[in-house]
């Protein structure tokens, strides 16, 4: 493959890891990961102004972007492709949250409610509520249970023992790049399986 000469030296490795990402090296995973991973959550962060938001986007990113690894064109920057599957993704992210979004504190004319429910703040959780979380995060747990063994047990160590990354790849013995690599796959995965569930009537 020959590469366009107008590119940086950084670009011209980038593509040569995608070549390698696209059989299936994973260690080429873990190297464009580690370069961009902190440029792209930075990023996201200004967008959406909350640190959860911004990983969670940030995972979602590369996961499109390593699905769709095929369709990338080398005639331009891989950063610049990635940057954009990124800001797309928020995008489409901000405008979900904001029609989804119902203001408590106003009634549907736009005037704030004096209503009692709307003053009185609750420490005590809402009990339906609390039951809808309980089966939210059973389902969950059964979903986890039908991935590989190796995937599964990264997913409880991530998102159900909220491990870091770094906790991980030494509870593990693996390189963390490894780690975050399995970690998009898996997610990939769990995310087929909801899909699936959904369309069983």
């Amino acid at each position: 493959m020959e590469l366009n000469p107008n590119l940086s030296l950084k670009a011209q490795q980038d593509i040569e890891l995608v070549e390698k990402a696209k059989v299936g090296d994973q260690l080429a995973y873990g190297e464009l990961l580690g370069r961009y991973r902190d440029a792209i959550y930075f990023m996201l962060l200004k967008m959406v102004n909350n640190p959860i938001d911004a990983e969670d986007l940030t995972i979602e990113a590369f996961g499109k972007a390593f699905k769709n690894i095929d369709q990338y064109a080398p005639n331009f920057a891989f950063s610049t492709w990635l940057f954009k599957i990124a800001t797309n993704n928020c995008i489409d992210f901000i405008r979900k949250k904001r029609a989804s979004h119902v203001s408590l504190d106003q009634t549907a004319d736009g005037e704030d409610s004096l209503a009692p429910s709307s003053l009185i703040q609750s420490d005590v959780p809402d009990p339906e509520a609390y039951m809808i979380n309980q089966q939210k995060i059973k389902h969950m747990r059964k979903i986890v249970s039908r991935l590989k063994p190796r995937y599964r047990q990264l997913v409880e160590l991530r998102y159900f023992k909220e491990y870091s990354y770094e906790e991980i790849a030494v509870e593990l013995d693996i390189p963390i790049g490894t780690v975050k690599a399995q970690l998009f796959r898996a997610r990939e995965l769990l995310l087929n399986i909801l899909n699936r569930s959904l369309e069983t009537p």
